[in-house]
């Protein structure tokens, strides 16, 4: 079969089409059929070298964590799963291939009526935000701000905060993606990398903050939007493509009654992450949820897709179909 494999470190140019052997399920296991593999910018991260500490990986690797596919075998499973289409994390890594490996348990059928690549959209972001936001309590008439907004998880969060009657802020880079958040229907798009954005958060909040921020930025973006929030309000630092996490300490957020919550709040059991995935794909099939595909790419071109996602040049999701 046809995998991207990385052998080293390194930019975009790593991410290798080969042909592979295919995989072999164990017990317990099945092979999924890839229709669709999710990307996420913390894979470019990974590619190149960085979070080894978190998400270690030996070389080579196939990248890719999680696909949407159709299964096609599997050995020691219910029969009943053989032929249906599911959204699943993989076994290790492997998901940038035509097949991939994944635990029976962690399968979640497609519901009826959504498409295959808006649920591989919601594989990661979905789960993730479904737990920021069950977590920071938003309530009808808050005010909330998410930065990245445009992105992937960005967007979800966004809808999660309208769909409850809260007001929201999108603190986004360029036109197009503040384009996108307006669409989305926010009280306002910011740029945050124009001078004074900050500033006009406080005017929109009457001076008093945000009762729940989002950050996905990380770095002075991170800060901005900590320092953003409200006493008593509610703060989550789990994004870092700046290059590290706001680095908010909690008992900093104690001096002000601030819940700060980290990247390592949401690494949830895989338990967890079955029943809120079931719950990102329910929403998404009755329509509170729309998830952004911005761009798709083939497989053999998994390293334009990751250029693009590094370049910020993807609004929403960028998704590998097979």
């Amino acid at each position: 079969m046809r995998a991207v494999l990385v052998s080293r470190f390194g930019g975009p140019e790593v991410l290798v089409p080969t042909d592979v052997p295919d995989p072999e399920a164990g017990p317990g296991e099945v092979i999924v059929r890839v229709a669709a593999a999710d990307t996420l910018f913390v894979d470019t991260q990974i590619r190149r070298g960085a979070w080894q500490d978190y998400l270690p990986v030996e070389l080579p690797y196939v990248p890719g964590g999680a696909v949407v596919g159709t299964v096609v075998s599997g050995v020691g499973v219910d029969p009943s799963w053989i032929g249906r289409d599911v959204a699943t994390r993989t076994v290790g890594w492997g998901g940038y291939a035509e097949q991939a490996v994944a635990r029976a348990d962690d399968l979640v059928p497609v519901p009826d009526g959504l498409d295959r690549q808006q649920a591989a959209a919601l594989l990661h972001d979905g789960p993730t935000a479904l737990g920021l936001f069950d977590a920071a309590g938003v309530r009808s008439g808050d005010w909330v701000l998410v930065t990245a907004a445009a992105g992937g998880m960005g967007t979800v969060l966004v809808q999660l905060a309208r769909s409850v009657g809260a007001h929201v802020v999108g603190a986004a880079r360029g036109a197009p993606k503040l384009d996108l958040l307006r669409g989305l229907g926010v009280e306002a798009a910011l740029d945050y990398t124009t001078p004074g954005w900050a500033e006009r958060v406080r005017e929109l909040t009457g001076d008093t903050g945000v009762g729940a921020a989002f950050d996905g930025v990380g770095g002075e973006i991170g800060r901005a939007a900590f320092d953003l929030t409200a006493d008593g309000g509610r703060f989550s630092q789990h994004g870092a493509p700046s290059g590290g996490f706001a680095g908010i300490a909690p008992e900093e957020g104690e001096r002000r009654g601030v819940r700060v919550r980290g990247i390592e709040q949401v690494q949830f059991a895989p338990e967890r992450v079955k029943v809120l995935t079931a719950r990102a794909l329910a929403e998404a099939a009755t329509g509170r949820v729309r998830p952004v595909i911005g761009r798709t790419f083939p497989l053999e071109r998994a390293a334009d897709a990751h250029a693009a996602i590094e370049g910020r040049a993807v609004v929403g999701k960028a998704l590998l179909v097979v």
